[in-house]
């Protein structure tokens, strides 16, 4: 019988004020690059309240420093 396989820890969820702490922009930036599908979209947690997972931001830093 073969062993099921490990679930992973979803990635933890950061809002607004983290995600600009982290990448260095402003709301207005973020959100411009998200339409622009240039920036990991945002997960709607309830009607007025919305975050990002933490490893696709980190993934998209990373991926910007790359580039240079």
């Amino acid at each position: 019988m073969s062993m099921p396989e490990p679930i992973s820890p979803p990635s933890p969820l950061l809002r607004l004020p983290a995600v600009k702490a982290r990448t260095g922009l402003g709301r207005s930036t973020i959100y411009r690059l998200m339409d622009q599908d240039a920036f990991p979209k945002c997960v709607k947690l309830t009607a007025r309240s919305v975050a990002w997972r933490a490893s696709e931001v980190d993934a998209w830093i990373a991926s910007r420093t790359t580039q240079q």
